[in-house]
């Protein structure tokens, strides 16, 4: 069984190398410690969120703490092509699902998008609770599936700024059942951003959908099934990955 992963700060692990004593505290030494209750010589690994993991052995236990001797550090380099889902909100923690298993396949970057037909409208001190509650859980996902790197969460977008995004992707795809292309086959980039366009429970309305391809997107179908908007993300990432990451 892999071993179990915690973020640290980017500064923090920057300092450690083979062979240093490092001591996890914070939220997350005492969730490792009393919550987990990893014990000397079990097997921890850590990770600052932006490449960057240690090996690492529990050596001692304190209260809320684990100490860690460091056998070893590792980069994982940024792919050259970013996945970047440009999620629609949606009903029912939906777009949440959506987000969480888009972390789990690799995703690079989530925006969070208000369409025309999205029920869930972000606004004020909403807005600002619903974004934090994305971050957790990418994080908590990222934590989850072993990622080094946690996707970035972007503020959210509205039409005009997901146009901007695609004017500036080097391939973006719109999810569509009308679309004639099927995404499996579909040639990537081999650099660049790939935005992948979802919309809400209700669809992506006529006009949204002729101003996106009017900006150079691309539609696209994962089959003849019509999948909700939480599991449509992730399907179509596990496309683009079987194609080009997971090789």
């Amino acid at each position: 069984m892999t071993a179990p992963l915690f973020f640290v700060s980017a500064d923090r692990l920057a300092g450690a190398a083979a062979g240093a004593l490092f001591v996890l505290d914070g939220s997350e030494g005492r969730h490792a410690a009393t919550v987990k209750r990893i014990g000397v010589g079990e097997q921890v690994l850590l990770a600052d969120g932006v490449g960057h993991r240690a090996e690492t052995i529990v050596e001692g236990v304190g209260p809320g703490e684990l100490h860690l001797r460091v056998q070893a550090i590792t980069l994982q380099p940024q792919p050259d092509s970013r996945f970047v889902l440009v999620q629609a909100l949606a009903k029912g923690d939906r777009d949440e699902q959506a987000i969480e298993a888009a972390t789990e396949l690799g995703v690079d970057e989530v925006v969070p998008w208000q369409a025309a037909r999205s029920v869930v409208i972000w606004r004020g001190e909403r807005a600002t609770r619903s974004l934090r509650k994305w971050e957790s859980i990418v994080l908590a996902a990222a934590k989850q599936s072993r990622r080094t790197r946690v996707p970035v969460v972007s503020e959210p977008a509205n039409n005009q700024a997901v146009i901007q995004r695609i004017s500036e992707a080097a391939l973006a795809l719109v999810l569509h059942e009308d679309a004639e292309r099927a995404l499996a086959g579909f040639e990537l980039p081999s650099s660049g951003d790939v935005v992948l366009i979802v919309g809400p429970e209700g669809g992506i309305s006529p006009d949204e959908l002729s101003a996106f391809v009017a900006a150079g997107a691309v539609m696209v179908r994962l089959g003849s099934n019509i999948l909700r908007s939480s599991s449509a993300g992730p399907a179509a990432l596990a496309v683009m990955s079987a194609a080009s990451r997971w090789r």
